[in-house]
């Protein structure tokens, strides 16, 4: 995944800085080859040694050597990205005003590409106006930040300003390291998770969808700047603090929220797997152990057919097909018999693997994508921003 990328990871004094030794560990075994920058402060909470042991390499303190090295010079020039981990209200201040008083603030000063800041800090420090300014500044200048997240904090307050968590930083990394904030400004709609239908109130009707990859997805558009609603029904993991999610249960609450929502986006992917069939009754009390039992069934609402029908002019909508056989013919069909601008094709005898591999299809277009979810859900981006006539990186 970060294969031979290099990762400058600068730790500064704040309570976090234990977890950047973990982020460190997480991006050596994606390939990663890792620096780590340490400043004054950051070695009052954690020693160099944990980090040169994980990453093979010397750990950087101090702009002054005496062997004619320039730290500060090579390490900009080295590095692929700089991650900022965690980022304190003092070093997010001298990077945005320019000073260059020690290793790390004299290397921002230096860098030419992207650099990461990961925020971590008091609630009141993180709300300062101040601060918030600052964190401005470095956006406007191109600079990328990921949202704190909100909880009890290592000084007892609890409000927004906890270091989140590292598998999502890596989200963020491999996805600058590729790509700017280019859906900025664009507002996604994504569904993803499987719908449930109640037989009684113990039992009821689903199917196998994790949710994985609409969530990929959704993860992969806001990252790239895009606001994101997100419908999910059942899914298989956590929904990042940054994904706030409408949350729904069964086909028909599927079909409110998204009627209600999906006119106002330039974009919607439905990768929900929404039930094709509900019990024509739900019982009340729970239904006791018998023989056998009949439950009759009635087709749901088509959700993604009548959001085609009544779409905005310029609006695309993207459907997801899952497929045991003939997998390319019957996404097509379905795309053409929905009046769908795109549709991703699934192979079920292949679900659940760790790597993914689908099918873009569109009117003109059928290419074969394959990686990891998060990998395949970028490189969809990449086609719709084709299909909208938005060519620009």
């Amino acid at each position: 995944m970060l294969e031979d990328r290099k990762i400058l990871v600068a730790v500064t004094g704040g309570i976090a800085a234990f977890k950047a030794i973990s982020l460190c560990s997480m991006l050596k075994k994606q390939g990663a080859e890792v620096r780590v920058i340490l400043t004054d402060n950051a070695l009052r909470f954690v020693s160099p040694l944990s980090f040169s042991a994980i990453t093979r390499h010397p750990v950087a303190t101090t702009l002054w050597k005496e062997n004619g090295e320039i730290p500060h010079i090579d390490l900009a020039d080295w590095a692929d990205i700089i991650v900022i981990a965690p980022a304190t209200a003092n070093i997010i201040a001298k990077c945005a005003h320019g000073i260059a008083d020690d290793l790390l603030s004299s290397t921002f000063l230096a860098v030419t590409g992207p650099v990461l800041f990961v925020p971590a800090m008091n609630v009141h420090m993180l709300e300062n106006p101040a601060t918030q300014a600052n964190l401005a500044l470095l956006k406007q200048r191109g600079c990328f930040t990921i949202e704190p997240e909100h909880g009890i904090l290592a000084c007892g307050y609890e409000g927004k300003g906890r270091y989140p968590e590292n598998e999502e930083i890596l989200y963020y990394i491999r996805a600058y390291l590729q790509y700017t904030r280019d859906w900025a400004g664009k507002k996604v709609m994504i569904t993803a998770g499987a719908c449930r239908e109640s037989i009684d109130p113990m039992r009821y009707i689903s199917n196998r969808s994790s949710g994985k990859m609409g969530l990929a997805l959704a993860r992969a558009a806001s990252i790239r700047g895009a606001e994101v609603t997100l419908i999910t029904a059942d899914v298989t993991e956590i929904i990042p603090a940054y994904l706030p999610a409408i949350k729904v249960s069964s086909a028909a609450e599927m079909y409110d929220a998204c009627l209600k929502s999906y006119s106002n986006h330039e974009l919607v992917i439905m990768a929900a797997a929404v039930s094709d069939y509900r019990p024509t009754y739900e019982q009340k009390s729970k239904i006791k152990k018998g023989e056998n039992l009949q439950l009759e069934l009635v087709r749901t609402k088509d959700i993604i057919s009548e959001m085609a029908q009544k779409k905005n002019d310029g609006q695309i909508i993207c459907g997801f097909a899952a497929e045991s056989e003939n997998i390319i013919e019957y996404a097509r069909e379905k795309m053409l018999r929905k009046g769908l601008d795109c549709i991703i094709a699934n192979n079920l005898k292949v679900a659940g693997a760790a790597a993914t591999n689908c099918h873009f299809i569109s009117p003109s277009l059928e290419m074969e994508l394959s990686g990891d979810k998060f990998d395949v859900a970028l490189q969809i981006l990449d086609l719709l921003k084709t299909i909208g006539g938005d060519n620009d990186d």
